[in-house]
């Protein structure tokens, strides 16, 4: 699992996150709605890097793996198609924020069709059955007992840091040093245990403080990429680290 090793907030000398200087993906889907091919491919962006947090939520609601994905198709396809984006204007504040409302009210307008299906007063095209009821509630997995709201936001902090570590393997491999990333990985990820820094270092044919540089670079580098991704689902000006502390504070909740 992927954990930092210390505070994002502790990582001095870094450059600050993109998104304090540049239009961030998710100001871009608020700017220019679904109207623009840029704002369309900012929100398709979206959607695919933070489709797992909503699959989470709808399986911790009693949904089978099955029916969560295949209402999670039906919700992404519909925030696609640019109708639930009209009202992004009305949220002042993040993605995060914004998603999770919007599944919230998506299954509520769900169930509503469905039931005025059974009652055979509309023609919604929907397709039901028996597991995929809005108001039935399968056996929560004994493995958590999360509310559906903090399963959200714990697949959300394990996705932004999945996706730092990607943008972090996707630096090591531009900079020629995708094996020696993939080796040091697991001082990155709270998995150190698996290996012996020393050995590392004799089979890399490093001196040990040489290796401890890097995994401290790569430390600090891990940090940064986190730092940009949290300010990418953020409106321009927003508080990063105030979201870097609600990851923290998800990432508790197991």
């Amino acid at each position: 699992m992927l954990t930092p090793m210390t505070p994002i907030s502790d990582a001095g000398g870094l450059p600050p996150a993109a998104g304090h200087f540049h239009t961030t993906r998710w100001t871009q889907v608020i700017q220019a709605k679904e109207s623009s091919r840029e704002g369309q491919d900012a929100l398709r962006e979206l959607c695919e890097a933070y489709y797992a947090p909503v699959q989470a939520f709808l399986r911790r609601q009693g949904r089978e793996a099955e029916v969560a994905r295949e209402v999670a198709h039906e919700f992404f396809a519909y925030m696609l198609e640019g109708q639930a984006i009209r009202t992004a204007e009305k949220v002042k504040g993040r993605f995060r924020s914004y998603l999770l409302g919007a599944i919230k009210h998506f299954l509520a307008h769900r169930h509503e069709a469905a039931q005025r299906l059974r009652r055979g007063a509309g023609q919604a095209a929907i397709s039901l059955s028996g597991d995929d009821d809005e108001a039935s509630a399968l056996v929560v997995s004994d493995e958590s007992q999360l509310s559906p709201d903090l399963a959200f936001d714990r697949q959300w902090a394990l996705t932004v840091l999945d996706r730092a570590m990607q943008a972090l393997h996707r630096e090591s491999e531009a900079e020629g040093k995708a094996q020696v990333f993939i080796r040091l990985q697991p001082w990155l990820t709270g998995e150190s245990e698996h290996g012996n820094q020393a050995a590392l270092a004799e089979e890399l044919g490093l001196n040990l403080n040489s290796l401890k540089s890097m995994v401290y670079r790569l430390r600090q580098r891990f940090r940064h990429w986190v730092r940009e991704e949290v300010a990418s689902t953020l409106p321009e000006g927003s508080d990063v680290e105030e979201e870097l502390q609600m990851l923290f504070s998800a990432l508790r909740n197991r």
